[in-house]
């Protein structure tokens, strides 16, 4: 049993990491239109590389801000 345990723990992190970089790729597509509409309403006109960068900027530091909690040790009783 301990082999189909392993292949088990392995199938679950393998479909939880593809869905994480599913949803990850589906925020960045909802943060380059948000800043893109942003831009137009402050009349701004930027290079289609500065939306894509600044989308990412903030894409990435949402994904890495959710994740910190996560990475707190507990304290041992």
């Amino acid at each position: 049993m301990g082999i189909l345990d392993a292949f088990g723990s392995v199938a679950s992190a393998l479909v939880g990491g593809f869905v994480m970089l599913a949803f990850a790729v589906l925020s960045l597509f909802v943060t380059v239109f948000v800043v893109d509409v942003a831009a137009g309403i402050a009349g701004l006109s930027p290079d289609p590389g500065f939306v894509v960068l600044g989308a990412t900027v903030l894409a990435g530091s949402a994904i890495l801000a959710g994740g910190v909690g996560f990475a707190t040790p507990e304290e041992s009783a």
